[in-house]
């Protein structure tokens, strides 16, 4: 099965893809262009939101209107109707090489976050897992370190954390305490081995299933809880970001890609790349969960 074309965005680094029940649309960004972007599939509105840095992730908040942003060098809220940013923090100031990478919500509304270190030698490990907490305070999660933060979400009920390090092309998960946050038993989820392309930005479905999009693999691959391939989705683009799922009824698998380092012949193959895709799917996803914190 082979997903359709959404979004013809042809952007550079496109990610961080969400759907917003509240508004019936979804919200990524372009990295590289530090877009925001939103697109309402039942009306076929786009909008282009600039920003002064690189956005690298995001998620809903409490108010409607108002997102919190992943940022290159911290957090901040964002007012979509203004344009205000509204700074929350910085993160890893003192590691110039890092910015911010993949985030999500937990289950309790608190976001979960990790970074990409963009030195000359990528894969080392120098940066950190973090979360944001209700009061605004900023904690290291002990998963250890890490150069390329991806695939953060959290099982149905809260009580297992799913994370990657892209460069190691395995998947971890953890228990995850969903009162506390308090985080054990790390292990390995799926072999680095198991799936073509390295993990990028993964989902969670309502039967609990981790939908995985593969970096230069052009496929979608959804785990079943014990780690076993379930089903493949392939794109007509090599570089898959970030999966979400949308629509009314959360039953539209939709995925952010990338054009970054692609070279004119391999976008000449596949020139819908950078796009954003969709496929319908008798699997319906779970809604996101919104940032509790505030000022």
């Amino acid at each position: 099965m082979t997903m359709e074309l959404a979004v013809d965005g042809r952007h550079v680094l496109g990610e961080g893809i969400i759907w917003d029940d509240r508004a019936g649309c979804l919200f990524w960004t372009d990295i590289e262009r530090s877009e925001l972007w939103s697109h309402a599939p039942a009306t076929g509105a786009l909008r282009r939101w600039p920003l002064p840095e690189r956005l690298c992730s995001l998620a809903l908040t409490g108010a409607e209107g108002r997102l919190l942003l992943g940022l290159a060098s911290g957090l901040a809220f964002f007012d979509l109707a203004s344009g205000e940013v509204e700074r929350i923090c910085d993160v890893e100031a003192d590691l110039p090489t890092t910015r911010l990478n993949d985030g999500r919500t937990d289950r309790q509304g608190r976001f979960v976050f990790g970074v990409f270190n963009q030195a000359e030698n990528p894969k080392e490990p120098i940066g950190s897992f973090y979360r944001l907490n209700h009061d605004l305070s900023l904690e290291r999660l002990p998963l250890g370190g890490v150069a390329i933060a991806n695939s953060i979400c959290f099982s149905p009920d809260g009580r297992t954390m799913y994370y990657a390090d892209s460069g190691t092309r395995e998947i971890r998960c953890c228990d995850y305490d969903p009162d506390t946050g308090a985080v054990a038993n790390l292990r390995q989820f799926v072999a680095a081995d198991v799936a073509p392309g390295d993990p990028d930005g993964s989902t969670i479905d309502a039967d609990g299933y981790l939908w995985s999009t593969r970096w230069g693999a052009g496929q979608v691959v959804r785990f079943a809880p014990d780690g076993s391939v379930d089903r493949v989705l392939s794109l007509p683009a090599p570089q898959p970001t970030c999966p979400a799922f949308g629509g009314a009824d959360l039953d539209v698998l939709y995925v952010t890609s990338a054009t970054v380092g692609l070279r004119a012949g391999q976008l000449a193959d596949a020139p819908k790349s950078g796009g954003v895709f969709a496929q319908a799917l008798p699997i319906r996803g779970l809604p996101e969960v919104y940032f509790a914190g505030q000022r």
